[in-house]
């Protein structure tokens, strides 16, 4: 089998920024060789039993040097497998991208680059910076920060050209030589007052955006502890600043929010966060484990017609009753003669997506408010099947039982995902998260499990939101401090809740 290598461009930091066909390179790469800046996030798109290879390098600190990159990336390729190279930024701009692509061409490897957004652009973007405006500035001019550690000047800069120039100048990977830098500028001619921003870990939760002048930026970057990776930004467009940025302005720039829920659940919350400028911390606390070879849903489904209710209380449970219908040759028409429940709108969101409008959905997503509807309309005669986890509350069945017949049956078990507990309590030790959200009991019941009760105490900085009344109730009864519950029990409510928290 011949291999192949994908030089990927992985943008400048933002989940978002990777281009579709990036996206691509990573799902079916057999190996995945990436740096420091490309968002860690994206080796979750890989198949399974990817090969994660890293060489992240920080400045005069390179876990290897280039020359042992190139090899280690055509050496996989050799070896038959498809290789992405996941490069900050884009490969060709000081990514050294067109090193790489040079040794395969010379050993008969094929490759392909694909282009990524590069942090000279996309970075001042989100800082609120354009690079280009007609009223400031009509060319732009990428650089390379790293210059000669000696005091010779760098031959391929022309510093004069530069201080002569009125377009934007950026420097990559420049602020360890800030000092040479702007007094180079300064001395062939550019103006000691012209605007300068310092923007750190660009497009990023935690990005940071320093502004001075060219006279004063040095001693501005040590003032405010300024550390790599920084761009450096000189030109007039950097006073379009206040009036163009964006991203610091979502409304959770900056918060670090835990997400404890099932890895297949967690997107959604995670999506959102993201979206609104914060920094999602996946903890899953519970994979969910579907009951294989399940013969007592398949007979239930034969004798769907003898029910008169079908209640689903989670997306989980949903997404398996339905595949089971697929899989036993039929469809939404099945269920014709039935009045469909749904807990939660979540729930309710998935049946529409099946193909059916659920016929009750409580005003609030909790059992004890479903029950409160059908017990107005469940008749003795009635027949009502709940399809749901095996570890569920018992309150509906025994409720419902109460008024007619019903069967439960188990089509998925909640367990406790304990994969990460060393990571969980390396996080909570440094204090490096703003919010917790649960959105179930079972996540409350499993997070403690896995850290441990004497560990709660390390939790006492960070604010717990809760998505409902059970789920608080659990918060409580295992000893967590209570910061909010959401006024909507849904994954929109408790974004809500850490939105409107001052």
């Amino acid at each position: 089998m011949k291999g192949k290598v994908y030089l990927v461009g992985a943008g400048p930091g933002d989940y978002k920024l990777l281009t579709l066909k990036g996206l691509e390179c990573v799902q079916k790469a057999d190996v995945i060789v990436y740096d420091r800046l490309a968002n860690e996030n994206y080796l979750k798109e890989a198949k399974p039993n990817c090969e994660f290879i890293y060489v992240g390098k920080v400045s005069s600190n390179h876990t290897l040097p280039q020359e042992d990159i190139n090899r280690v990336i055509a050496d996989k390729a050799k070896e038959g497998k498809i290789v992405t190279r996941l490069k900050g930024g884009d490969p060709y701009v000081f990514g050294r991208g067109g090193e790489e692509g040079e040794l395969l061409k010379e050993e008969g490897i094929e490759f392909e680059v694909v282009p990524g957004i590069t942090s000279a652009i996309g970075g001042l973007c989100y800082a609120g910076i354009p690079i280009t405006h007609r009223d400031y500035a009509s060319s732009f001019h990428v650089i390379t920060g790293h210059l000669r550690e000696d005091d010779k000047e760098n031959p391929e800069i022309n510093w004069n050209a530069l201080a002569n120039t009125n377009g934007t100048l950026v420097f990559l990977m420049g602020v360890a030589n800030l000092q040479k830098i702007s007094s180079n500028l300064i001395k062939e001619g550019k103006s000691k007052d012209t605007p300068v921003a310092l923007i750190s870990w660009a497009t990023r939760y935690n990005q940071r955006v320093v502004t001075s002048t060219l006279e004063n930026v040095y001693e501005t970057a040590i003032k405010e502890g300024v550390k790599p990776p920084t761009l450096i930004v000189v030109g007039e467009v950097v006073g379009l600043r206040d009036k163009l940025n964006f991203f610091e302005n979502k409304p959770l720039f900056s918060k670090r929010v835990i997400v404890t829920r099932s890895r297949t659940q967690s997107s959604s919350l995670v999506e959102k966060i993201s979206d609104l400028g914060g920094n999602p911390i996946e903890i899953p606390t519970i994979k969910i484990d579907k009951i294989e070879n399940n013969i007592e849903l398949e007979n239930e489904i034969n004798n769907i017609k003898d029910y008169t209710y079908l209640v689903l209380t989670s997306k989980n449970g949903v997404d398996i009753f339905f595949d089971k219908l697929d899989e036993m040759g039929l469809d939404s028409r099945a269920l014709a003669n039935l009045k469909v429940c749904a807990i939660g709108s979540a729930t309710a969101k998935e049946i529409k997506n099946r193909g059916i409008k659920a016929d009750i959905v409580p005003e609030k997503f909790v059992a004890e408010y479903l029950f409160e509807e059908l017990k107005t309309i469940l008749k003795s005669t009635d027949k009502v099947l709940i399809p749901r986890a095996k570890n569920a509350r018992d309150y509906l069945v025994d409720k419902i039982g109460e008024i007619c017949e019903v069967k439960e049956v188990h089509t998925y078990e909640t367990v406790v995902d304990s994969t990460r507990k060393d990571e969980v309590l390396e996080l909570l030790n440094q204090n490096n998260a703003d919010y917790i959200t649960f959105a179930s009991s079972s996540t409350v019941k499993n997070f403690v499990e896995i850290i441990g009760e004497e560990n709660i105490d390390k939790l006492n900085n960070i604010k717990v939101i809760s998505i409902g009344p059970i789920t608080t109730k659990t918060i409580k009864e295992l000893g967590l401090s209570l910061y909010k519950e959401a006024e909507v029990a849904t994954i929109d409510g408790m974004i809500s809740t850490i939105i409107e928290d001052k």
